[in-house]
């Protein structure tokens, strides 16, 4: 290991980097604080920072579905790192995004200044749960529209919620000009077009609104970049994982389209679909004693449609189970249109507002991060140190089928 100094913070590395300054083991071990665990990986399938709460996470060699197995370490690391790594003070960096020395510098707000774009079925839901539940964590909430009518009817709705304790605290809602949009700590993409109407569904309703929110995104991935935004890129809209990917590509080419990388970074990204997937899974679980494990041994992984995982136990996985269960969740949006309305409830608070809210509290939730080139959903939670992603003992069978899901997430972009 090669142990660095620069800008008065300690930098520890398996390679060698010759432009920075070299010290002993003895001082980076006295050295309070984050510890910076430098690496060199192509930035297209490999993320610019995330916490290393995990040993083996120091010689991770690929970013896949490896990111959610526990495994062992097969290379010897001196205790006192091990220490820092269990106590969260571990951060990784890739130095081959140009901009990794933002990583170093960047740090989670005490109040999170949010803003959403797109105040349709879903924008209005999800601001209604963030003015609901997030007065503690969130100062301020700006919404835009291309519909000024959507706006203006917004902030004077959900500024009109009001608790009847004076003490509870709820954030201000504003209505934003387009130039402002990420002038915040977190941005919300909550625009969505080609939504089939009540009878026209396809297969799947998410797939066939693509084309469509793609090329809004890119619009907002290029403007993102332009004003050279650090903060979260949170995406609501359908499909989350292919819209991800999107903001990602597209942020990082220059004028010419050739990638430089110079624009959000991988973990600065991330897609709110998969919350509901769990929820709409534990609802037909709690109806089926064969299945009501569960809401306390089960897990969601996974895309927000198809290739979606509902496993029914992480301890005890039962395939055939897990397969009914995930066929439940996947088609529950259909259960909802074939009442006459569009499903747009709990995916706004589930997915949205209470992931949201999960996200910036720090605490474990569902969402779709960075694995080697794919968005893929699994727990995660946001630390001072980045983006932890839960680790298990996961057995065969259910590893075969994340690599399925992998692999076919792979193949849209």
């Amino acid at each position: 290991m090669f142990y660095y100094e620069l800008e008065n913070k300690i930098f520890i590395s398996q390679k060698q980097y010759k432009t920075m300054k070299e010290v002993s083991e003895n001082k980076a071990k006295a050295r309070q604080g984050t510890i910076y665990l430098l690496h060199e990986k192509n930035p297209e399938i490999s993320r610019r920072s995330f916490s290393v709460k995990d040993p083996s996470l120091v010689f991770l060699e690929r970013e896949g579905i490896d990111l959610l197995q526990k495994s062992e370490i097969k290379k010897t690391l001196p205790d006192w790192f091990i220490s820092r790594i269990h106590e969260g003070n571990v951060q990784a960096i890739n130095t081959a995004y140009p901009t990794w020395k933002d990583a170093l510098n960047y740090t989670l707000p005490n109040n999170w200044k949010i803003h959403i774009a797109g105040m349709g079925d879903v924008g209005g839901t999800l601001v209604t749960g963030l003015r609901l539940l997030g007065g503690d964590k969130i100062s301020e909430i700006g919404i835009y529209d291309k519909n000024e009518n959507h706006t203006k009817r917004w902030e004077l709705e959900i500024n009109q919620i009001l608790s009847p304790c004076p003490e509870k605290k709820h954030p201000k809602i504003c209505i934003l000009s387009e130039d402002k949009i990420f002038d915040c700590d977190l941005f919300i993409f909550c625009i969505s077009v080609g939504v089939p109407p009540i009878g026209k569904e396809k297969k799947d309703v998410r797939i066939a609104q693509f084309e469509g929110n793609k090329k809004i995104v890119k619009a907002y991935a290029k403007m993102a970049r332009e004003q050279n935004f650090k903060g979260i890129f949170a995406v609501v809209s359908d499909p989350v994982d292919l819209l991800c990917k999107t903001a990602f590509l597209e942020s990082n080419k220059n004028d010419d389209h050739h990638y430089d990388f110079k624009g959000l970074a991988a973990d600065q990204i991330r897609g709110y679909g998969l919350g509901v997937m769990n929820a709409r899974a534990a609802y037909y679980a709690n109806k089926d004693p064969l299945l009501k494990h569960y809401l306390k041994e089960g897990r969601a992984f996974g895309p927000h449609g198809e290739g979606l995982i509902i496993a029914d136990s992480i301890q005890n996985y039962n395939e055939e189970l897990s397969k009914q269960l995930t066929e439940k969740a996947k088609t529950a949006n259909l259960k909802v249109r074939s009442t006459g309305f569009k499903p747009y409830i709990a995916p706004a608070i589930s997915s949205g507002s209470l992931s949201i809210l999960a996200t910036i509290m720090g605490d474990w939730h569902y969402s779709a991060t960075f694995m080697g080139g794919v968005f893929m959903g699994a727990k995660n939670r946001n630390t001072p140190t980045g983006i932890e992603v839960e680790k298990l003992d996961l057995p065969s069978s259910l590893v075969n089928e994340l690599e399925n899901t992998y692999n076919l997430l792979r193949s849209f972009l």
